[in-house]
């Protein structure tokens, strides 16, 4: 039983990271895109600019969510595992 809990603990512990790490990553090529494109719309229309940065700013908002709720769930899993209680222990 010891070594099932043990086993549980450290596939929560590799999900975790996981998902911090993608969280992370889809964040990055996320902010990486949406500069890119606003920087090639300024620069195309920039009489547009203004308008361009407040939706890019909704965006990057979206996009912060994103991660956000995964960092959230990878909480859930770290401080309350729900797969220990299926276990019984």
């Amino acid at each position: 039983m010891e070594e099932l809990i043990a086993t549980v603990q450290a596939s929560t512990a590799i999900a975790v990271g996981l998902i911090f790490a993608f969280a992370a990553l889809g964040t990055g090529i996320g902010f990486g895109l949406l500069g890119g494109k606003f920087l090639e719309g300024a620069a195309r229309q920039p009489e547009m600019a203004g308008m361009l940065q407040v939706r890019m700013f909704i965006v990057a908002g979206l996009l912060d969510a994103l991660s956000i709720i995964g960092v959230a769930f990878a909480a859930l899993l770290m401080f309350g595992n729900p797969l220990l209680a299926a276990i019984g222990s």
